[in-house]
């Protein structure tokens, strides 16, 4: 039964093709603000292809950026945003330029809650760390201080209150989370930019893999494999309603989105907590198929919640009745592009089998993530070393393996035999 949805949101390098697209984001984005003829945005793309980078939702372009690498000198000195964009065409990108310059970040104001600009921010960090860069520098947008100038001082003092905590500006306040650090005021930037009063926060990220000071063949590459995951260990608690039920998950997803985390692991059967509120005694047979009817409602919210919060999302394990009429105890895998595939469990346990007639797939494939392909193994299945290497076989780099036990030896059995799997199938 394994199923795979199509991924609504994507992130990926710029294209020609783009450049309509571009221009209407712009004129959402940026209501009031003269926007780009078509030729600017493709002398933005063209002169640094692998620097501009677009968010499609639906195959709609929601986001946009573009960088260009420049010199030290240039990114740290005074200047505004005519003089270092060439008038917005990014003709004075250098190909030997050891820092990145942002100069355009768009994001359409109807999506901003699916971290749209966090993805795009992210693909920049990445591409200075492919490419060995010392790091990030951008003249942010300071919306806020043109509304706050009168009690705040000048951008400088306003700068300064944000950082310290004092005000909140819905740019800066994103970027200083974001692992930038001011550096002081633009003045004048960008003088069409009312509401910063012209000004900008000037502001610097620096790639953490790159040690200034050491000879670039000197220095160690980062691991192109890392990821950060969280493990969430679910307390089965009851709840009132579905609503709530969703509201205990949520919190837990939006922990793990604020470490930045790629993916957060549920539990099996981590749906159990919405029997709590049924109002008459279930055997164990009508309870699972009860929990089958929260299917639908269940990976909306999980798929929901991926793209908001731009986190990966191992959904445990819910009991789905099949298309054939069976139940069965399924993964649901929401990823952050907002697709969602299922992984089901292949051998029930004989209590699963004997008092909630769940059945046992029949399918096993890996997942393709953003961070590359994964596997699934629910709980039981871990102990059977033929299903982790036929995952392995297919090039799963990461298998999570929600669980549930009843029993200190069930816990133990599972914990013992996943790094047994990952010695014998050489997966580090």
């Amino acid at each position: 039964m394994t199923t795979t949805a199509k991924k609504r949101l994507e992130v990926r390098a710029a294209v020609p093709g783009d450049v309509r697209g571009i221009q209407r984001l712009i004129a959402r984005a940026y209501p009031g603000m003269p926007n780009y003829s078509l030729a600017t945005i493709r002398g933005q793309i063209n002169n640094f292809p692998n620097g501009c980078f677009v968010a499609l939702y639906d195959s709609k372009v929601v986001g946009y950026c573009a960088t260009m690498r420049v010199s030290k000198a240039m990114a740290f000195s005074h200047h505004d945003w005519e003089e270092i964009t060439a008038n917005g065409f990014g003709t004075r990108h250098s190909a030997a330029g050891e820092w990145l310059y942002g100069y355009e970040m768009a994001v359409d104001p109807k999506l901003r809650g699916l971290r749209i600009g966090q993805r795009l921010y992210d693909e920049r960090k990445e591409l200075a760390e492919e490419l060995d860069l010392h790091g990030i520098v951008i003249a942010g947008r300071m919306p806020g201080y043109a509304r706050a100038k009168r009690r705040a001082g000048s951008a400088a003092d306003y700068l300064e209150k944000v950082v310290s905590g004092k005000l909140r500006d819905q740019v800066i306040s994103f970027q200083l989370k974001n692992q930038f650090e001011p550096l002081g005021v633009l003045e004048n930037y960008l003088p069409e930019d009312k509401q910063s009063d012209g000004h900008a926060a000037h502001l610097v990220w620096r790639n953490p893999y790159v040690d200034p000071d050491e000879a670039p063949e000197m220095r160690v590459p980062r691991g192109v494999e890392s990821v950060r995951l969280a493990t969430c260990q679910l307390q089965a608690r009851a709840v009132k309603d579905f609503d709530e039920f969703v509201r205990n998950i949520e919190y837990f997803v939006d922990v793990a989105a604020d470490y930045r985390s790629d993916f957060i692991v549920f539990p099996e059967l981590f749906t159990l907590p919405l029997l709590s509120f049924e109002t008459k005694k279930l055997s164990p047979i009508e309870a699972i198929d009860k929990l089958t009817g929260y299917t639908p409602r269940l990976t909306k919210e999980l798929t929901r919640m991926a793209l908001e919060y731009n986190i990966n999302i191992i959904g445990g394990s819910h009991p789905t009745r099949a298309d054939d009429g069976d139940i069965q105890n399924i993964a649901y895998v929401a990823l952050r592009d907002g697709s969602v595939h299922t992984q089901e469990k292949i051998h029930p346990t004989p209590n699963e089998a004997f008092w909630w007639n769940i059945k046992g797939g029949d399918a096993l494939d890996v997942i393709q993530t953003d961070c590359g392909p994964i596997g699934v193994l629910i709980c039981y299945d871990s102990e059977f070393p033929e299903l982790a290497r036929r995952l392995v076989d297919q090039g799963a780099r990461i298998i999570f393996v929600p669980f549930c036990t009843d029993s200190r030896l069930g816990y133990m059995r599972v914990l013992l035999r996943r790094p047994g799997r990952s010695k014998i199938n050489a997966m580090s």
